[in-house]
């Protein structure tokens, strides 16, 4: 979809609707439910649980559905790799819900529905003049998804997708419309990254930059030797630094360095990075595969938004199908981790696409995987071998003990409920908010019933 196209279809609202703090749910029509065959996530590596699917049009229409469900569990755009988002009873989709409201020049901030993809949002905003400060690597994921799930991009500067967040409206349990703001409430650090247990999310404001140009350059075969000494020169080598590792040798396969340029500022990369080469071609990230998928590379500067995602909103991201894992440790500690990891190359190859190391600044969101804690991210994604791979992933989860590993909320993990709570300082709190919204436990399926509150 180009700039022009999207412009037209997004019906910017500018000014956006006025809201009441409590939604009156008095049901006045019948709200739309589809019930076709069971919906799969992006990945297709398993079913959703019921066919009983909701796609309100209006927020008074979210309100009414949540007071007709006894449990109701939020569709993002279905990346995820977990039951996060699953229920045995009730789903609810946003993908009607998925415009711009306003743009706030003054304080450089955008409100925007649940259901905008980071993609569809980008490039309204560029074409505005702001940028967002970071992206994940794919563009095709919801606002509301992505930071109810702490979903990151990279830079040693940079926090996670949700710490653009400004404020966020939700629909709690009892059908009332809940705004929270960075500036005035302090339950906000628990109700961004609220994985689905606080209701719907309507409403999202970002914070905005200026619109930047980022150029992208790869580096070939960097030896692994090389991190011993200089990890943070490494990861700090561009904006966002992402490195490729395929386990089949003592080097990092590809390192994707994405620099911000200044406004008038000719991109210049050094031929070399510690041992690595300039690639003269384009790469994918998976060994083999065609990069035609991917963004723009080797030193051509383009859009902000053309440029931190390593794939084009128009083609499928990735493998396509595929598993993934990902653990995030200290960032003082991942040298360690890699090379707990690398131990362990000969029973992770049958079954490797590729893993990435990327680094994510600290923040104070509760449940943020980078909660008070600058961290690395260890990414696999592994060949659709289910079984194979879940049996693995706790010896992985064993090298990686040490480091206290947090695994990203929304992809594969074996890791104990008990451990895993431990792991979170606010847990209680985040345990305590949700009870507050959500009394009789309608958001709550059996994903959340395991890991935040250790019920089977």
């Amino acid at each position: 979809m180009d700039k022009r196209t999207f412009l037209k279809n997004t019906s910017l609202l500018i000014g956006g609707a006025a809201f009441h703090p409590i939604l009156s749910c008095t049901p006045k029509k019948p709200v739309e439910t589809i019930t076709p065959e069971r919906l799969k996530n992006w990945a297709e590596n398993f079913e959703f649980s019921t066919s009983n699917v909701h796609y309100p049009k209006t927020v008074e229409e979210v309100g009414d559905i949540v007071l007709k469900c006894d449990h109701l569990s939020v569709l993002g755009s279905r990346h995820s790799f977990n039951r996060i988002a699953d229920s045995t009873d009730n789903l609810i989709s946003f993908q009607h819900l998925n415009k711009v409201i306003s743009l706030d020049r003054e304080k450089s901030q955008v409100t925007v529905e649940g259901g905008i993809k980071y993609g569809d949002l980008s490039a309204y905003l560029h074409e505005n003049g702001f940028a967002l400060h970071n992206l994940a690597s794919l563009p095709h994921i919801s606002v509301a998804g992505t930071i109810a799930t702490a979903t990151h991009g990279s830079g040693l500067g940079n926090g996670n997708l949700s710490t653009s967040v400004a404020a966020i409206e939700f629909v709690n349990a009892k059908g009332e419309l809940v705004t929270l703001s960075r500036d005035k409430d302090p339950e906000f650090y628990g109700a961004v990254v609220a994985l689905g247990g606080l209701g719907p999310v309507t409403k999202v404001t970002l914070d905005l930059l200026p619109a930047f140009e980022v150029a992208q350059v790869i580096y070939l075969n960097m030896p692994m030797e090389s991190l011993k000494d200089h990890f943070n020169e490494i990861m700090g080598a561009g904006y966002s630094v992402s490195l490729f590792i395929d386990w089949k040798s003592n080097s990092i396969a590809e390192v994707w360095v994405k620099k911000k340029l200044l406004p008038g500022e000719e991109p210049a990369f050094p031929e070399d990075l510690f041992g690595a080469k300039k690639a003269t071609v384009k790469m994918h990230p998976v060994p083999d595969m065609d990069p035609e998928s991917c963004s723009e590379q080797l030193g051509v500067a383009g859009p902000w938004f053309d440029r931190l995602p390593h794939f084009k909103m128009e083609f499928q991201p990735s493998a396509g199908k595929e598993l993934q894992s990902e653990f995030f440790v200290p960032l003082e500690n991942g040298y360690e981790a890699i090379l707990a990891v690398s131990e362990m190359a000969e029973q992770i190859n049958p079954y490797l696409f590729i893993s990435e190391i990327r680094s994510i600044k600290a923040d104070e969101l509760w449940m943020s995987t980078c909660y008070q804690r600058d961290s690395i991210a260890i990414h696999t994604t592994w060949k659709q071998e289910i079984p194979e791979v879940m049996a693995f992933l706790p010896q992985m989860e064993g090298r990686l003990n040490r480091f206290n590993p947090r695994p990203h909320w929304a992809k594969l993990f074996t890791i104990p409920s008990e451990t895993l709570q431990s792991r979170y300082p606010k847990i209680e709190e985040f345990k305590a908010l949700l009870s507050k919204h959500d009394p009789e436990g309608k958001f709550r399926n059996e994903f959340l019933n395991r890991t935040v509150f250790g019920v089977s």
